[in-house]
């Protein structure tokens, strides 16, 4: 059985439906991979670099998450 995003990633998903956006790869503003946006500005970014999207996605899992345990 297929997983869906939104299994693998419950943070993420609720972030972009609720809260905010999220930005995946490199641009000349940031050198983070992955970032968590609000309304207020960035309030997580990731690495550099990640071996696999996936562990990108996990870091930023865990990164939101911490941050609404503590914001929200």
């Amino acid at each position: 059985m297929a997983l869906h995003f939104e299994d693998t990633y419950p943070t993420i998903t609720r972030w972009v439906i609720e809260i905010g956006r999220i930005e995946i790869g490199q641009d000349e503003m940031s050198r983070s991979f992955v970032r968590a946006i609000d309304e207020g500005g960035m309030i997580w970014e990731g690495r550099e670099d990640y071996a696999t999207l996936d562990a990108a996605l996990q870091d930023l899992e865990a990164g939101i998450a911490a941050w609404i345990q503590q914001n929200l």
